[in-house]
């Protein structure tokens, strides 16, 4: 073998060897989250668990700085919640209003800078569980539109947190916040809950505070709205932080659908000028 030939070998070697360390520090992302590949018949599954494949973030109890990876490749996809639990926290003036998220939970924490805002509300991420996220990086992105039957189940998650996020607002709705803490319950527990003998479980250590900013709430009237409804039996906080539901879930209340009939948008010629003008007497 002449001394070129001895290179090349040598050069296929190197290569394999790093592709062969590379992959054993990554993982199928089919293996970590199989239902996003229940679309997929047995040819294709093989090679999506080939193909797909991620390396994973561990964070630990805390704060985090939710956009670190964004600074490193803004082309990133997102971040899939293998596991573990995580608060998305919206700061506007004086009030914090909060997101619970948690296995299969698709999320991309950076972004614009939050003084682009009108309002000028900020985001903060509490890593409420040791958590760990599949990274999924700008190579995922590409190969994941070979397999659009695993694009499609990613975006059944963006949907689902938008339908919950739509009913959380809904719960922040009702009329006292007893009814409001049991409707959220029972919402966590369609998600966290287990059957148990004594009824059912939601295995959250949730503090008055937390449960405050997901109801729309202040802590104290939380705890008082508490305390009556442990008093008869409706939700009870056991020994282990966690909280036992004994109450059938309220259902809907039939009522006549009004329709709105005013024109949702104004002229945009005007509205453009009306916030010219707002924007213009903000400024310094």
């Amino acid at each position: 073998m002449d001394v070129a030939a001895q290179i090349e070998l040598a050069r296929r070697r190197s290569e394999d060897g790093r592709a062969r360390r590379s992959a054993a520090r990554t993982l199928s992302l089919i293996d970590l989250d199989p239902d996003l590949g229940m679309l997929l018949d047995g040819p294709r599954r093989t090679s999506a668990r080939a193909e797909l494949r991620v390396r994973l973030l561990r964070l630990a109890r805390g704060e985090w700085a939710g956009g670190e990876l964004g600074s490193t490749d803004p082309c990133h996809l997102g971040l899939l919640v293998v596991d573990g639990a995580i608060a998305r926290e919206v700061v506007l003036a004086d009030t914090v209003s909060t997101e619970l998220l948690g296995p299969g939970d698709l999320i991309r924490p950076w972004g614009p800078d939050s003084t682009a805002h009108l309002l000028g509300q900020r985001v903060r991420w509490q890593v409420l569980a040791d958590a760990r996220l599949a990274i999924l990086h700008r190579g995922v992105g590409t190969a994941v539109l070979r397999y659009p039957e695993v694009n499609a189940m990613l975006l059944d998650r963006l949907n689902d947190r938008a339908e919950r996020l739509a009913t959380q607002k809904a719960i922040a709705h009702l009329n006292s916040v007893e009814r409001r803490l049991i409707a959220l319950f029972w919402h966590l527990a369609e998600r966290w809950g287990r059957m148990t003998p004594e009824g059912v479980v939601v295995p959250l250590t949730l503090s008055h505070r937390l449960l405050g900013e997901l109801v729309g709430a202040r802590r104290p009237t939380v705890s008082t709205a508490l305390a009556a409804l442990s008093r008869d039996g409706r939700l009870v906080r056991r020994d282990g932080g966690d909280w036992l539901l004994e109450e059938a879930p309220e259902g809907p209340t039939a009522q006549r659908m009004i329709f709105h009939r005013r024109r949702l948008l104004a002229d945009a010629g005007k509205a453009d000028r009306h916030l010219s003008v707002a924007l213009d007497a903000a400024s310094p």
